[in-house]
């Protein structure tokens, strides 16, 4: 059991580090287009999955949907995004990206490969594979506990 924790506790950390600084780096990538790490994820996500209503984006994003409010205010103020009445519930709005918004999802999507080869560079495809597939793992796992599910 000793052990085990003397392996956890330097690779937790180490995991949590490295997606800070990713955070960190992708921000200082992103800096000329003006766009916060909270922003741009909300792009990416939308870019992938639109016409989600924001109580989802917010689940996606693990944020709560207040916090989400503030960066949607803002990426719709910028004319990135639009929100309009759900058709399945009157409650709800669903989020739209706009015309204006593509073009700069093509760049960050450009920009995020290329830091990704410079972040990446020296690690084998082997190594990827393995610590891709270590990572669903725990993704997983957190998704049961967080359920209630063990």
């Amino acid at each position: 059991m000793q052990n085990d924790i003397e392996a956890q506790e330097p690779f937790t950390r180490s995991l949590i580090s490295s997606a800070r600084m990713w955070r960190r780096y992708l921000d200082l990538v992103f800096r000329d287009l003006e766009l916060s790490q909270a922003r741009w994820s909300v792009l990416f996500e939308l870019s992938q999955n639109e016409e989600v209503t924001q109580v989802e984006l917010a689940r996606t994003l693990g944020i709560e949907a207040a916090t989400l409010v503030r960066q949607l205010d803002g990426l719709e103020d910028a004319g990135l995004i639009e929100r309009r009445p759900s058709a399945t519930d009157r409650r709800a709005k669903t989020l739209h990206l706009t015309k204006a918004a593509y073009p700069l999802i093509e760049k960050m999507e450009e920009m995020s490969a290329t830091s990704r080869t410079e972040i990446l560079e020296g690690i084998s495809q082997q190594d990827l594979r393995i610590a891709t597939k270590i990572l669903s793992r725990i993704t997983a796992r957190l998704e049961n506990l967080s359920s209630g599910e063990n």
